[in-house]
């Protein structure tokens, strides 16, 4: 009876990633580490790309190897090695350590094909003019939080938006209420609109408008982003409350990804939307 494929699971695709970096960094290639581990320099490079899951014993040698002695970040890894079948929720068993160091938010933009975002409060942060994501960010800040702080998380902000540039396809299925929202006041929202409206003309850039009228939809949940990546890999669903950041592998991902299709069909075109958004901006004025 044949063996049934390995899931490339987000635990093993990050632990992946950070070999993969370490070997980089050491500038090693595949084939002098495999002659010293005498290990096939093809499973090697199945271990990074998370073709294949890899044991505790090959991490150890690996980490040896390059010389990565720091305990706590050693203990990371191994613990990802220990769980690279896993699928379920990273917060169960990491909590605030899933924010640090085992996956972040930007490195899934950066591997996506593509992004969709039901969002029922606030412009996904791909679409937020600075000044914009000045006034969110401060809003969710600690009172008193230096203005260097809030710089910082800004310039972080809208840098993560290159990815706008590259041939990633976004898309944002958008509340209504979204838009009417004055946040930072009438001309920081005027100035985001009319820049949503230059997004949407990219090829690459989606926008859809919920409108008000749908009382009821697939999206009552909340809102969330999935995130398609490359074959063979999974897609990943992402949401955020005051319980965390929550990570979302397959299967249970496939849910939000039918969910975001049902959203989009009920959501008004990209016309219509662009009209919408452009009749919103005239109110302001």
């Amino acid at each position: 009876m044949p063996h049934k494929p390995f899931i490339r699971t987000l635990r093993a695709q990050w632990l992946g990633q950070q070999l993969r970096a370490l070997r980089e960094e050491r500038g090693m290639t595949l084939k002098l580490v495999s002659e010293h581990l005498q290990r096939d320099m093809s499973a090697l490079g199945r271990y990074e790309r998370a073709d294949w899951p890899i044991r505790k014993g090959d991490v150890v040698a690996l980490l040896d190897l390059y010389g990565f002695h720091h305990a706590a970040e050693r203990a990371r890894l191994l613990a990802l090695a220990e769980d690279v079948w896993r699928t379920d929720r990273w917060d169960e068993d990491y909590g605030d350590v899933v924010d640090s160091s085992f996956i972040e938010y930007p490195w899934l933009e950066g591997r996506a094909e593509h992004i969709g975002s039901y969002n029922t409060i606030l412009l996904p942060g791909l679409m937020q003019t600075r000044e914009y994501a000045e006034a969110v960010i401060r809003n969710a800040e600690e009172p008193g939080v230096p203005d260097a702080t809030v710089a910082r998380w800004v310039e972080l902000r809208i840098e993560r938006q290159k990815v706008l540039d590259g041939k990633t396809k976004v898309g944002a299925v958008l509340d209504e209420s979204v838009l009417r929202r004055l946040v930072g006041g009438p001309s920081t929202m005027r100035a985001q609109l009319e820049h949503l409206l230059e997004l949407a003309a990219r090829r690459n850039v989606e926008i859809s408008v919920l409108p008000s009228a749908k009382a009821l939809h697939a999206g009552m949940d909340g809102a969330f982003t999935v995130f398609t990546l490359p074959k063979p890999y999974p897609a990943v669903a992402y949401v955020e409350n005051l319980a965390g950041r929550l990570y979302v592998e397959a299967p249970r991902s496939m849910k939000f990804v039918h969910v975001y299709d049902r959203l989009r069909d009920a959501a008004l075109d990209t016309s219509e939307s662009g009209q919408l958004i452009a009749s919103v901006v005239e109110g302001l004025s």
